[in-house]
């Protein structure tokens, strides 16, 4: 499917909303999003039923012309399918008419895009982890949301309350004047608008395509700006006219945890549900629970709110912001830190600095995963071969600098910036004294095919119109320090 590509000068923005729901709406709202996935628990089923009949008719002897031919996943062939099969499906036809199409659109859009991430992660042509072949969601499990892309979507004039079709108008929680008065000047357009229930209440998200301010630019255009996350201070900040930066940890999550493990140990006195014996929870259970996950959702909010302000500071003052290139998930690894990595939200940092620097006309450059940063002197260049993790402070052997390991690193992504691409040494500076020169500190676990990944799957070794590809290990390639994006 082509991918929206919004006007010159224009960009396409998230705007979310907290709603409040009566009583009627919210079990519209509930209704819709079971009718997502219901359509999506039907396409999953209908495709992957074509793959075990051939699983098994090949198993007989049967020819490959003779099988039974493959169903293909394309959005088009499951909607043109799926309106023929409700009316007589058992599933669908006492109360299909009760919901918007777009609940069931928005389950078969959600399936094709499973298949084809599958598809293209067993031809190797997807990057990150293997994706494996889509599955049914539960009733109880599955995260409730619904997309809206035709029908009255509007945002009403009294900046109080929001209109979608077939649930109707809805009250918000907040104002929604930052959108509507865009709106009304004719600077911004709504695509689309997506309910769903996060955090123990519902969220609408516009999808909007909204003009920028012309003008719009950094404070400080000629400056480049170095960011070095951490654990003990989220973000070291050094910029290219020497000033340093450091930006605390806030620790939401440690903050409350006192209060989670009393939360969590009342609720574990508590009847819960079980479902290998069909026990219901009880009513004391559900308050208990309720209480304990209304402080996990605050320190997600916290969260969700001081990284926002952190990077929108960052790429509203400086012209370049220089960042890592971590490897999170591997670092989640380590578990005396991975509770207080996962705190930080290092990968978040990184995605809303690369898309804010655009809106500004700003630059952000992404350093080499295998820079080494912290090990680099900041004043004369040379590499340290070795620095544990538990070393805080960096002390140079050449020209016996001592200075703070995060502010020795964000100095030198500062730098990086400037320096040259060319050369032998490490991040293009010919001077550098590289260390493991054969490549052996850039060595990464080797990507082992689990036991049953030959076989055991539906739809066999092979997908329908594909060509099945010799898969190798993952292999490192040098691109360079840096990447513009």
């Amino acid at each position: 499917m082509r991918k929206f590509e919004p006007r010159p000068g224009f960009v396409v923005q998230a705007f979310r909303f907290a709603l409040d729901p009566n009583a009627g709406q919210e079990q519209r709202l509930r209704s819709h999003c079971g009718a997502a996935r219901a359509a999506y628990n039907w396409a999953v089923g209908w495709v992957v039923a074509s793959w075990w009949q051939r699983k098994a008719e090949a198993s007989y002897g049967i020819a490959e012309e003779e099988l039974t031919p493959w169903r293909p996943w394309s959005l088009p062939v499951l909607r043109k399918v799926f309106n023929e099969v409700k009316h007589a499906d058992p599933r669908f036809a006492g109360w299909w008419e009760e919901n918007s199409k777009e609940a069931y659109n928005t389950g078969l859009a959600n399936a094709a895009a499973g298949f084809d991430n599958y598809a293209q992660s067993k031809r190797g042509q997807r990057k990150g982890k293997r994706v494996g072949m889509p599955r049914r969601k539960s009733k109880h499990k599955a995260r409730l949301a619904c997309r809206f892309t035709t029908g009255t979507i509007r945002v009403e004039a009294d900046r109080r309350h929001v209109t979608l079709p077939r649930l109707g108008t809805i009250r918000t929680h907040e104002s929604t004047r930052k959108l509507e008065r865009r709106i009304a000047n004719d600077t911004a357009r709504i695509l689309s608008a997506t309910v769903k229930f996060d955090r123990g209440r519902w969220f609408v998200s516009f999808q909007v395509e909204i003009q920028r301010a012309t003008g719009r630019a950094p404070a400080r255009p000629g400056v480049v700006a170095g960011v070095d996350l951490g654990v003990k201070c989220l973000a070291v900040i050094a910029d290219s006219q020497g000033e340093v930066r450091f930006v605390p940890n806030p620790g939401h999550y440690d903050a409350a945890l006192k209060h989670l493990k009393r939360f969590s140990r009342r609720v574990a006195r508590r009847q819960g549900p079980d479902r290998r014996t069909g026990r219901t929870p009880s009513r004391r259970w559900a308050v208990a629970n309720a209480e304990r996950n209304r402080v996990h959702h605050r320190v997600a909010n916290l969260r969700t709110d001081g990284l926002h302000k952190l990077t929108t500071g960052i790429t509203a003052e400086y012209g370049t912001v220089v960042v890592e290139d971590l490897n999170v998930a591997g670092m989640l690894r380590n578990r005396r830190l991975a509770r207080k990595i996962a705190d930080a939200g290092f990968a978040e940092i990184r995605r809303q600095v690369e898309y804010k620097t655009a809106w500004n006309g700003g630059r952000r450059i992404l350093a080499d995963r295998w820079y080494p940063s912290s090990k680099t002197c900041s004043a004369c260049r040379v590499v340290k071969a070795k620095l544990p993790l538990h070393v805080r402070v960096f002390t140079c052997d050449a020209c016996d600098l001592v200075i703070d390991r995060d502010e020795n690193a964000a100095r030198n992504l500062a730098a990086l910036a400037t320096t040259e691409t060319t050369g032998t040494g490490v991040a293009g500076d010919p001077g550098a004294q590289a260390p493991k020169p054969r490549g052996a500190d850039r060595k990464t676990r080797a990507t082992t095919r689990g036991r049953k990944a030959t076989g055991g799957r539906a739809g066999g070794a092979t997908l329908p119109h594909q060509r099945q590809q010799e898969e190798t290990r993952d292999r490192h390639q040098d691109t360079g320090p840096l990447a513009l994006r």
